[in-house]
């Protein structure tokens, strides 16, 4: 099974992020931060990682971007309590 959703939008307050709730620390076996420039395959590298984890048959949630929904901006594999996040503004869940 595979999940689209949005963990960020713009609001009339400003952004909202449920990036910390993707995947909380306490319930992770591993959460990879990506942090790049734009366009140097960040949403690439997250996509090409969710299809080899859908072809072992495992669930994935695909996380796209508010502004750009054809990028990703993260990828969660709860069975494997796997994620891989973009870690660049205004995303990042860590500093």
């Amino acid at each position: 099974m595979e999940r689209h959703l949005f963990p960020g939008a713009n609001t009339p307050q400003g952004f909202y992020s449920y990036f910390s709730s993707i995947l909380p620390q306490e319930d992770a076996r591993r959460i990879v931060i990506l942090k790049g420039g734009p366009g140097v395959g960040k949403s690439t590298f997250m996509l090409r990682t969710a299809q080899a984890m859908a072809e072992d048959g495992l669930d994935v949630e695909y996380f796209h971007c508010s502004s750009d929904p054809s990028s990703l901006d993260a990828i969660h594999v709860p069975a494997k309590g796997f994620a891989m996040m973009d870690g660049t503004a205004p995303h990042g869940m860590v500093s």
